[in-house]
This record gives structure tokens, C-alpha cells and sequence, in this order.
């Protein structure tokens, strides 16, 4: 029997993490996000503390939605590299302002900036990867807000010299027009749009989940047109050779960029509530697909998978564990 033996992806990964940016020695288990948040949209976000001073021995790695300062000073001249992983609400982007930035570069001192999340070498977003979206410093502090394009952010560091250190304020802002959206919670409604733009937009949940489309208009409906007709919801629409859909499926790692796709849908059906898709992998994958033809949108529900549907799961993908 194949299965998949994953819970967060951060908690098993992080441990043989190798820093794209900054690699260096081995790294503490991450430290995973409190139980008490949630990322469905509907839930209420607990308070959580306004100041934190970064403990390598227990937060090396560390997953966090907080808002507010944290401070890190360098208890040792040891090559470590560590990171923050911020992570917000899905309608919002992570804004961060160094306050100070005391990093020698001498011996690989770097602090790096990356707009989205790193792991094991694999970037997320990765099809909307550019070299503006990593910043790197030493010795100077950036002298401008960073602000993510999306409602995850990464801060890895390398402070190779004691009492040596930095502090930042973080911020959660609101994202207007949400593409690419990172959710750890398997339970919520997220809904993805175009905007009538060509390019990828996808969701990625840290879980196997259920996965169903709750309301679909990709390829149907072309801007200032006053009639769309409906054509219920259309498979295979790669295949097809049509140029705008939704991947469904699943991946090993951040990269979904090399997902495996279930399948594509397309159309409009304003109904759709089919039954979902069980996608038994680490990551959880729907990524809309547009041309810019069209203004596309995508209505989707999440739930959890539960271990009796794993096996029987209608994607299993192939970086799983036998059992």
C-alpha cells in the first residue's frame, strides 16, 4: 500500500533544508506554526505577541505569522544558516523594514530577502521567479520597506560572528489583487482571478487535501463582452489544445511547477460542486492558467483528506512512501 506520511511539510523538510542562497552547516528541526492559527479565511486570528527575540538553539527555523519586531543576535561565530518563514493571511502580503542590520559580509555574513519561500533548493512561486525578488545584504541595512508579492515571505541569514545581529518590523498589508497564495490550514473557500491578465496564478496547500471547484469561468468570458453562455465544466482542456484552464494535482516540494496534473478544467459552470479530487501528496495544487484573452476565475473548496481515502486517493504522487 502506498501512502503519503505527511502532516507539514516545514516540520519533516526543515531538518535536511539546504539554503539556495546562503548554504552553509546542518540545521535544527523547524519550529512549527502555533496551533491556534489558521489560515481558512473564515476563522478569527488569535493576537499574537508584538516582539520576539529569535533563539537559534530553538528557532533556527522558524514558521511565523506574527506581526511586529523580532531581533536576532549571533551567540557564536559558528556558519549557520537559518531562516524566517512568514506566512499571512491569503489576502494579504508580508511588508518587512530592518531597523538596524549589524552582519559582518566577512566570512559569509549575508542576510537575503526572498520574495516567497525557499526549501530544499525548490522556490515558491517558482513560475513567477525574478531576480528582483531577492535582496541581499551585509554590512548596509536596506533602506526601503520589502513588501512580498504574495501572502508568504522568507528572511535567511548567515551570522557568522558573535553579538552580531539584526532587527526587523513586519507588517501584514493588504493585497488587492491575490495570484499566488501559500495555505497550511486543508480547510477553506480561496477563490483565483486574472484580473484579464496573462499569467499563472495557483493555490498551494501544505497538505494532501480534498480539493473541489465550487464555481468555474476560465476561457469563457472575454472582457466588456455582455454574454457568456454556460458550458458546464469542461476536462482535459490542455488536450484539448484550448489555452486557458486550471491544473488540479499535486507536488513533492515547493516547485509546482512540476506538478502532476489530475486533470484541467475550463469553462463556465456557475454550479460546479462536483465531487472533489482526493490528491494524496505533500503539496496540494490548483494553478490557474490564463492567456489574458480571457477574465478567468476560479472558486475552489479545501478539506482535509482523511487516511481511509489515502489509499484509494485519484492522485498519489510518486515520491511517496511504501508501506
Amino acid at each position: 500500500m502506498r501512502v503519503i506520511l505527511y502532516a507539514l511539510a516545514m516540520v519533516a523538510a526543515c531538518d535536511i533544508i539546504t539554503g539556495l542562497y546562503l548554504p552553509g552547516m546542518d540545521h535544527p528541526m523547524v519550529r512549527t506554526i502555533e496551533q491556534e492559527s489558521s489560515w481558512s479565511p473564515r476563522a478569527r486570528r488569535i493576537p499574537e505577541p508584538k516582539h520576539r527575540v529569535i533563539d537559534p538553539a530553538e528557532d533556527c527555523f522558524l514558521v511565523t505569522s506574527d506581526e511586529g519586531e523580532l531581533f536576532f543576535k549571533s551567540p557564536s561565530d559558528e556558519p549557520s544558516v537559518c531562516g524566517i518563514y512568514m506566512i499571512a493571511e491569503p489576502d494579504k502580503k508580508i511588508q518587512v523594514t530592518f531597523n538596524y542590520l549589524d552582519v559582518p559580509c566577512e566570512n559569509g555574513g549575508l542576510v537575503a530577502w526572498v520574495d516567497g519561500w525557499e526549501l530544499n533548493g525548490q522556490l515558491w512561486p517558482a513560475d513567477a521567479w525574478t531576480d528582483e525578488r531577492l535582496v541581499e545584504s551585509c554590512d548596509k541595512r536596506p533602506q526601503h520597506k520589502l513588501t512580498s508579492s504574495q501572502n508568504a515571505a522568507l528572511i535567511q541569514y548567515r551570522v557568522p560572528a558573535k553579538g552580531k545581529g539584526f532587527a526587523v518590523t513586519v507588517h501584514h498589508v493588504k493585497n488587492t489583487k491575490p495570484c499566488n497564495i501559500l495555505v497550511f490550514d486543508p480547510e477553506g473557500v480561496y477563490t483565483l482571478r486574472n484580473h484579464g491578465e496573462p499569467g499563472n496564478c495557483s493555490v498551494l496547500a501544505i497538505s494532501p487535501t480534498a480539493v473541489g471547484v465550487l464555481a468555474l469561468d476560465v476561457g469563457q468570458s472575454v472582457r466588456n463582452s455582455p454574454l457568456n453562455l454556460e458550458t458546464g465544466t469542461i476536462h482535459f482542456c490542455k488536450k484539448r489544445g484550448l489555452t486557458d484552464y486550471v491544473d488540479i494535482g499535486g507536488a513533492v516540494g515547493l516547485d509546482h511547477t512540476n506538478m502532476e496534473v489530475l486533470d484541467n478544467v475550463c469553462g463556465l459552470d456557475s454550479v460546479a460542486g462536483q465531487r472533489p479530487a482526493f490528491i494524496a501528496c505533500e503539496n496540494t495544487v490548483v494553478r490557474l492558467v490564463s492567456s489574458g484573452v480571457y477574465k478567468n476565475s476560479v472558486t475552489l473548496g479545501f478539506g482535509p483528506l482523511i487516511l481511509d481515502r489515502i489509499e484509494n486517493a485519484d492522485l498519489i504522487c510518486a515520491d511517496t512512501v511504501e508501506m
